[in-house]
């Protein structure tokens, strides 16, 4: 009997390419509102948690917030198809945990449109029986509660299940859910960005998820 049962994974930068839209979105959205330009770097230490999160500290109570992430998210979305890819070897894997019967969700922090809007543009939404996103939930990554939720969806306990991401925000949610934890090596972050997290596994390509696996 294999260790793990059940399967979650994050979005951006663990099963679609889309890091690079993310960020130019991020430097469009200042831009536009004439803010000074941060790095790339500021802007990923935030990757992972929700958009309100990343611009919160323009949340004066003036609209100001949400008129930066309606700007956001309309570069983001006109320009999402043409710059969003799946990751190699990830559709192969879901495929195939799906077709040896594990329970899959995904848990990400971007809003149900423009998940499933990824999802289908890269062919994997037959792959994810559950979906765990920021709309769904109170207290979003890290906080535990997206990934309590996905193992209520899928009525499966902590203990033989299993969170893939990319960021530092993946590993926190997951441990403090009581999942363990992998960190995936071929989003944005290397391993001395998520050593602290201290991740219960490093994946360096998705076909190590399926030697993890059968373990």
């Amino acid at each position: 009997m294999t260790r793990y049962d059940t399967l979650l994974f994050d979005l951006d930068g663990t099963l679609i390419n889309s890091v690079q839209l993310i960020l130019d979105s991020y430097h469009h959205t200042l831009r536009v509102h004439g803010i000074p330009a941060r790095s790339d770097d500021d802007w990923l230490r935030g990757v992972g948690t929700p958009l309100r999160a990343q611009f919160a500290e323009w949340d004066d109570g003036s609209g100001m917030l949400e008129e930066l992430v309606a700007t956001y998210r309309e570069y983001n979305l006109a320009n999402h198809d043409a710059m969003v890819t799946v990751y190699d070897g990830i559709a192969a894997m879901l495929e195939a945990v799906r077709d040896a019967g594990y329970r899959t969700a995904l848990v990400t922090s971007k809003n149900r449109q423009g998940a499933l809007r990824g999802l289908d543009l890269t062919g994997l939404t037959p792959y994810l029986e559950e979906l765990v996103c920021v709309d769904d939930v109170v207290n979003p990554k890290p906080h535990p509660e997206p990934v309590h939720k996905a193992l209520a969806l899928l009525g499966a306990g902590p203990e033989r299940a299993v969170f893939f991401g990319d960021s530092v925000h993946d590993m926190h949610s997951g441990r403090a859910a009581g999942v363990a934890t992998a960190a995936v090596l071929w989003g944005p972050f290397g391993r001395a960005d998520l050593e602290a997290s201290k991740p219960d596994h490093w994946i360096e390509t998705p076909g190590e998820i399926l030697r993890l696996l059968s373990s």
